[in-house]
């Protein structure tokens, strides 16, 4: 897919695409019996998704689903699903540390050390959430998991990017899961560099991309564009 780099042969090599990739399966996606399925509200984002894994169809259905901090609102949305049968599966569980079968998860996700910026553009579509704060002016963005573990892990992933990225302390969410947040500060440059080169790469959910662009231009009073 990208012009630089080329597609990727192996799903599991070290490769721009395969670290979105992964970044999405982790964030909002799961690894069955025999097949690999990652799940996203973009349909753009899911044709990509589909592209890189070599995927036939994507699936479409209406989810509902509670919001991560208030669990007696519910939305619901289109869901696009992408899955991937065969022998990935294992071949993922054992070398990313991937939960299985709902199992815990490792995360052992050193192989793209070289595209953490792909990595943690997966994660962020995956199980990100983004919102205009209209008390304070300001950008909240944070990450959601049922696993405190892959939090942690994201949290060392910020702490070695190339931008400042302070984060608050992991807690718990109403629904039993956990979360953190990014210090409100630092939301406008991490997330510059998060987006930075994707639009000749086509890593990513226009959607997403779209919605922190325009939160940020809101908070520095700016119009945002598409």
């Amino acid at each position: 897919m990208s012009v630089e780099t080329g597609t990727p042969k192996d799903l599991l090599s070290s490769h721009p695409e395969t670290a979105y990739f992964w970044g999405r399966v982790v964030g909002d996606g799961d690894l069955g019996e025999d097949s690999v399925a990652v799940r996203t509200n973009d349909e753009t984002a899911a044709r990509r998704l589909a592209a890189i894994a070599g995927a036939e169809q994507v699936d479409k259905r209406i989810r509902k689903r509670e919001y991560a901090h208030d669990t007696s609102l519910i939305r619901s949305e289109e869901q696009y699903t992408v899955q991937v049968f065969g022998e990935l599966t294992s071949r993922a569980a054992a070398a990313f540390g991937l939960p299985r079968n709902g199992q815990p998860g490792g995360y052992r996700l050193d192989t793209f050390a070289d595209h953490d910026r792909q990595l943690l553009r997966g994660l962020l579509e995956g199980c990100g959430t983004i919102c205009f704060k209209q008390s304070s002016g300001t950008v909240g963005l944070s990450f959601v998991a049922d696993d405190r573990k892959l939090l942690e892990v994201i949290q060392r992933l910020l702490a070695t990017a190339p931008v400042d990225a302070p984060t608050h302390e992991i807690a718990e969410t109403s629904s039993g899961g956990y979360w953190f947040g990014l210090e409100d500060d630092a939301v406008p440059a991490v997330g510059s560099w998060l987006y930075e080169g994707s639009e000749e790469s086509g890593l990513f959910a226009p959607s997403r991309r779209r919605k922190l662009r325009q939160s940020i231009d809101q908070a520095e009073g700016l119009d945002g564009d598409a």
